[in-house]
């Protein structure tokens, strides 16, 4: 007889669209770190960033060099890598908890709150947009609609 515990924590069986909706969230969830680590980079990089600028609306170096790009010391764009961190290793190397799916939406529902502040800062605040910042966003939107997703669809304990 199985105990209780175990049987809470792992599925015996991950279906195909199940295992679809966790590559999609590891795969986003890259993406996000690698563009978290280059906003990282222009967070501490000395020259201009060309590839960002778009005039005085669009400048990733305005938006990641500001007041708000740090939160207590540490830089947003480093909290962003270690967040896409913790999506990854959660869809990928806790996929087979069935405790995932609640840990997915949570993080990526808690990231997206972030993000959006974030946002509201660029557009109300400095009243300059950051294109990495809006990429991250998208990306970290995605995984909360995968998450919802994937919770959703997690077969119900009897």
């Amino acid at each position: 007889m199985d105990h209780p515990v175990t049987r809470a924590r792992t599925k015996p069986e991950v279906g195909s669209g199940t295992r679809v909706l966790f590559l999609a969230i590891a795969v986003l969830s890259l993406a996000g770190m690698i563009v978290s680590a280059i906003s990282l980079q222009r967070h501490y990089a000395k020259s201009a960033t060309s590839y960002c600028e778009f005039g005085e609306k669009f400048n990733c170096d305005i938006v990641n060099r500001s007041e708000y790009s740090s939160l207590f010391g540490i830089p947003v764009a480093g909290i962003g890598v270690a967040g896409y961190g913790l999506l990854l290793m959660l869809s990928t190397f806790q996929r087979s908890d069935n405790r995932t799916p609640t840990r997915l939406l949570f993080a990526a529902s808690a990231g997206l709150a972030f993000a959006l502040y974030l946002t509201y800062v660029e557009a109300y605040v400095l009243t300059t947009w950051c294109i990495l910042c809006l990429t991250s966003l998208a990306m970290i939107s995605l995984i909360a609609v995968l998450a919802g997703i994937l919770k959703v669809s997690q077969p119900k304990e009897s």
